[in-house]
């Protein structure tokens, strides 16, 4: 985005928004599936107040994620003691889920706001900019999905990260589905039934007919609720969760490396399984990961400080 952006447009031309005066505070804003979080800082990158607020994706709507984001903001400036007429000391940047769908971005930038300036991302740019810095990196995240993300002076490079089942692979929801796959083998007598795929299958009052009525209406967020199920069995050596586990750390380790195969120089594992799985993943790339520097609040302040992006 260009520096005569959205407000430039809400102010008829870019010489009345040069003529505004340099923001002397910075909101951050992560729009993500399951949440929104926003932070406002000052010039010396003090906390003044912090908000949270439901789901913020474009999938939910434009109007939906809009006003999630405002809830979070509001909550922020809140907390800070800001009114509302204060917004236009306040630059703003705002990483968000969905943004580069179809649309998304020109109905963004379009909408009306009294802030000094804003920058639209997307949440896995913003999430990359805060795990280093604004430097070039690369973020691999496990969690419900997968994804590979990295920026090399300014070339994005995307690994997977395409949906689940078709994709998504080492993902939360992705061990579910394979300790389900594995759970029908071993009660078909195909495979040994572990105590994993016991306590598996007794979900399913050890009827497949019953799994598959729900598969028939899960989602990828149903399948991932199974991922701690295995990693605790994986832990006490149940040999289905390990080998199920390996399998999942295996399609991350060609994540990593097909992210520094393509001259990512630094890469953090980021996601709610990111902890759970680094210790299955190969040891050379373990050694090569760097812990994330800030998280994805702080790429969005970077977008609002710098206009990265």
């Amino acid at each position: 985005m260009s520096s005569c952006g959205v407000a430039a447009r809400k102010s008829k031309g870019c010489g009345a928004e040069m003529e505004k005066p340099e923001p002397r505070f910075f909101l951050g804003v992560d729009g993500g599936g399951t949440g929104c979080r926003a932070r406002l800082e000052d010039a010396g990158g003090a906390v003044l107040g912090q908000g949270l607020s439901g789901p913020a994706t474009t999938r939910l709507g434009i109007d939906v994620a809009w006003g999630s984001i405002n809830h979070a903001i509001d909550a922020a400036l809140d907390e800070a003691g800001f009114g509302h007429e204060r917004r236009g000391e306040i630059a703003t940047g705002i990483g968000l889920a969905g943004y580069g769908r179809q649309g998304a971005r020109e109905a963004l930038e379009a909408l009306p706001h009294a802030f000094a300036r804003i920058a639209f991302s997307t949440d896995g740019h913003a999430a990359c900019l805060g795990a280093h810095g604004g430097r070039d990196g690369g973020i691999v995240i496990a969690g419900t999905g997968s994804l590979g993300l990295g920026f090399v002076e300014g070339r994005e490079i995307r690994v997977g990260g395409y949906g689940f089942p078709i994709s998504d692979e080492g993902s939360g929801a992705d061990l579910g589905l394979r300790a389900i796959r594995l759970a029908l083998r071993a009660q078909d007598g195909r495979a040994e039934m572990t105590a994993l795929l016991r306590e598996v299958m007794g979900r399913y009052n050890d009827d497949p007919m019953e799994a598959v009525a729900w598969m028939d209406r899960a989602h990828a967020t149903d399948y991932a609720r199974l991922a701690p199920l295995v990693i605790r069995h994986a832990d006490q050596g149940d040999s289905a969760g390990r080998r199920i586990v390996q399998a999942a750390a295996e399609e991350i380790d060609g994540i990593i490396r097909a992210l520094f195969d393509r001259q990512v120089p630094r890469i953090a594992l980021l996601g709610g399984l990111a902890s759970a799985i680094e210790p299955w993943l190969s040891p050379d790339l373990r050694r090569r990961l760097r812990p994330a520097e800030g998280d994805a609040v702080s790429g969005a302040i970077l977008l609002a400080r710098g206009r990265i992006g």
